[in-house]
């Protein structure tokens, strides 16, 4: 009999014209095993497969479908700019609005750029912090995704007075040789870091909220002393929030922990799901920039007219009266309902939760750095990933995401999710 699964076939013809059949890896399945999804369409909490099954969607594009998909008023203002033009390549009316309501809600940028997506935005960031500064290096931390920029794609190096290695192929080591990578909330070598090379180091960027590791929180110590100790040594702070970024609150991870970085990234939801990036800080910082200074970055689709349609939509949405708590809580009810279901059932499991991200590991204690993270059992959360996917509910593939949760998830949506995990976890 001939193969009838639709998502079997698409894989098939993908994988004969596209490196491995996708073009992202995660989506590929291969940390899970089995075929991935091939989606066709969505509609608020859900999306449908190639074989018109559905799924309650706990990835949400990777995060920026706060709103759920197909919002009526996001959809509308799309519409509305799809009539007007796709691409200028000029200034638009727009991109100003835009700026303006992310400055409002993200106090420490007086200025922003807009750019096309998370890489460019954080790649962008460093090379305006080493031309700010005058410096060459940059100081990261293991577990902490900042794109795919050849400078970023770094493990650790053998010992704290070494700089990273690279983990890709293509990328020399001399790319490399001024990235130094720390251990997450590992305040001695922190300490250490800055006393070994503070005079040379151009910035510190973090994800204050870790995403990719699943959801690994810096402390508010670990957090506060990086701000102080790139305050001390003239380094500038760098808060990547691509994914946390009105994602986790209105004002972001910098809103949560009270810390005022110097250069912010931002992506996921400031585009609505259109490809849409942005950074930003002081005056005196962004006016490196050309055409006013000489750090160099340009972009033909920034701030195309398209996506800052989409993105100013789903800001207005979010910045009504209670969005959050309310957010929030379905978060809340989410994970506390999946703590219980595995207790219930003898499960290890530690969760944790922020706005409308979530992570959970099959674990007693919830991990504070990549090298925990990394003691997870894969096999337990393949077999979790595969039992909710047959259940109809779909979370990252990769023991590594955190997880979303839109305002289009209902009460009934949680429920059957946590109805879902607890029948998994009483057949382990």
């Amino acid at each position: 009999m001939p193969n009838s699964d639709r998502n079997d076939i698409l894989f098939e013809r993908a994988r004969a014209v596209i490196p491995g059949g996708v073009n992202s890896p995660v989506r590929a399945f291969k940390a899970v095993g089995g075929t991935p999804r091939f989606i066709q369409r969505a509609q608020g909490a859900y999306f449908w497969d190639a074989n018109d099954k559905r799924y309650i969607d706990y990835i949400g594009s990777w995060g920026p479908m706060i709103l759920g998909h197909g919002h009526p008023a996001v959809v509308e203002a799309v519409q509305k700019a799809v009539l007007e033009g796709f691409s200028y390549g000029a200034p638009t009316e727009r991109e100003i609005e835009l700026a303006e309501a992310i400055l409002a809600l993200v106090p420490s940028m007086e200025m922003v750029r807009l750019v096309s997506s998370g890489t460019e935005a954080a790649m962008s960031a460093l090379r305006l912090a080493r031309g700010a500064t005058g410096r060459k290096t940059i100081v990261k931390f293991e577990g902490c995704y900042h794109g795919h920029a050849d400078a970023l794609l770094v493990k650790a190096g053998s010992g704290l007075a070494t700089f990273g290695n690279p983990t890709s192929a293509g990328v020399p080591p001399e790319v490399v040789q001024h990235t130094l990578v720390l251990e997450y909330n590992n305040l001695q070598q922190l300490e250490e870091a800055f006393a070994l090379h503070g005079s040379d180091i151009a910035c510190l960027m973090i994800e204050a909220i870790a995403g990719n590791m699943n959801f690994v929180r810096a402390t508010p110590e670990f957090a506060q002393r990086c701000r102080a100790l790139c305050t001390q040594h003239g380094a500038l702070l760098i808060f990547d929030e691509v994914m946390t970024g009105f994602r986790v609150g209105l004002h972001g991870a910098q809103g949560v922990l009270g810390i005022q970085p110097d250069l912010t990234v931002l992506g996921k939801v400031i585009g609505g799901g259109m490809p849409l990036a942005a950074f930003g800080g002081p005056r005196a910082i962004m006016e490196q920039l050309a055409p006013l200074g000489p750090v160099y970055q340009a972009g033909t689709l920034s701030g195309n007219p398209v996506a800052t349609a989409c993105g100013l939509a789903t800001l207005k949405e979010i910045a009504k009266p209670g969005f959050y708590e309310a957010l929030g809580r379905k978060t809340r009810a989410l994970v506390d309902g999946l703590k219980a279901a595995a207790a219930a059932e003898g499960q290890p499991f530690s969760a944790d939760s922020e706005g409308g991200m979530f992570g959970f590991f099959l674990m007693n204690e919830l991990p504070q750095n990549y090298a925990k993270v990394m003691t997870t059992d894969n096999a337990q959360f393949n077999a979790l990933f595969h039992g909710l996917l047959e259940r109809g509910v779909y979370i990252a593939p990769a023991l590594y995401e955190a997880g979303f949760v839109s305002a289009a998830h209902s009460d009934a949506d949680i429920a059957a999710t946590v109805e879902a995990a607890r029948e998994i976890f009483s057949k382990r």
